[in-house]
């Protein structure tokens, strides 16, 4: 009994994954003579109808007519993203392809657009690469240094000796003498801690023993704000492709393909999205419908992984595209591009 389920689950998760890799080829909706054809075991059109009119009870695929075939819907594409393409491995051309246009990057502004062009190739979409958030940067050293106007200048040193400096007003009044004291009082106690994790940090002392701390950690805090120390979300977002996906099928309605549009250029958002995949345990992260981007989103994939540069910070690149992609292509080429991204930086 339990041989004859596991076979009736395989039978199924192939049955589904044929009818979604055939759909994504073609684009139109797939008939289970259409399966019973490329199918590996020898099963009867009538066993794979039966098995696609189960998957279309379970929400995985759906009919537009019916007359017509079958169409996977999001949960079709998620478990092909998962339990498929996950397993894929990239084709020695789009490697090649890949470590050429990326050797040749001479500069981290020429690997940013030579990232977003392959990204965008192969995804027939948005290629996106995002700067490391300031909140993860880990900080080898930093200094204050106080204007003639009362402004500060805030010099973030990171391990490696990258630099980053950002002009704050504060909300009060500080001095030379001020800055320089909170100043050492993080360098000797949070060297190689991230931004987040020391307001973090000080957050707790203030809430445990504000007394001892409510001068120092105050200080601190108003200094090292991630949120007045980044740059603006436009900053920190490249973008290539939007034609390319504004010319897909799936947004032939006027109506759909201006709330895309706005979509992308809500950059926070984008931002947010790409870089869930820096704490996501997958190598590779795969978000398949995305409802924080309107109606539009519902149509969309995201597809995105984490890059290193030598500083430990790391930013997020992807790919966002119809749901109707080349699953297996495009996340082994996000995980490549990935990896040489961040070389190609540490060398530059």
């Amino acid at each position: 009994m339990l041989r004859n389920r596991a076979i009736h689950e395989r039978r199924t998760q192939q049955v589904l994954a044929d009818v979604v890799r055939t759909y994504i080829e073609t684009g139109e909706p797939v008939a289970s003579r259409t399966i019973a054809k490329r199918h590996e075991e020898s099963l009867s059109p009538a066993t794979i109808r039966n098995i696609m009119a189960d998957l279309e009870e379970e929400g995985f695929l759906y009919q537009q007519h019916t007359s017509a075939g079958r169409v996977p819907t999001a949960a079709a594409y998620r478990f092909f993203a998962q339990q498929v393409a996950a397993q894929a491995t990239l084709s020695a051309q789009d490697r090649e392809w890949i470590r050429r246009e990326m050797k040749a990057a001479a500069t981290p502004e020429e690997a940013t657009e030579r990232a977003g062009h392959v990204l965008a190739s192969v995804s027939h979409g948005l290629g996106i690469i995002v700067s490391p958030p300031l909140g993860k940067t880990v900080l080898e050293h930093l200094r204050f240094l106080l204007l003639p106007d009362g402004r500060v200048v805030v010099v973030l040193i990171s391990p490696g000796g990258a630099t980053r400096d950002k002009i704050l007003r504060p909300e009060r009044d500080f001095t030379q003498a001020d800055l320089d004291r909170t100043a050492e009082y993080l360098n000797t106690h949070y060297a190689r801690w991230t931004l987040e994790a020391i307001r973090g940090d000080l957050m707790t002392k203030l809430a445990q023993e504000r007394e001892r701390y409510e001068k120092i950690a105050g200080d601190a805090l108003a200094l090292c704000d991630p949120s007045l120390l980044a740059d603006s979300a436009a900053q920190q977002v490249y973008m290539e492709g939007a034609a390319q996906i504004a010319a897909a099928p799936e947004f032939a309605d006027q109506a759909q393909l201006r709330e895309l549009l706005a979509a992308i250029e809500e950059k926070h958002r984008l931002v947010a999205l790409l870089n869930i995949c820096i704490d996501a345990p997958e190598p590779v992260y795969v978000q398949i419908g995305i409802d924080e981007m309107s109606a539009a989103g519902q149509n969309l994939a995201l597809i995105s992984a984490a890059y290193t540069r030598r500083d430990h910070m790391q930013g997020s690149l992807g790919v966002l595209g119809p749901m109707r992609m080349q699953y297996e292509r495009a996340m082994t080429a996000v995980a490549y591009v990935a990896q040489l991204f961040g070389e190609t930086l540490n060398k530059a």
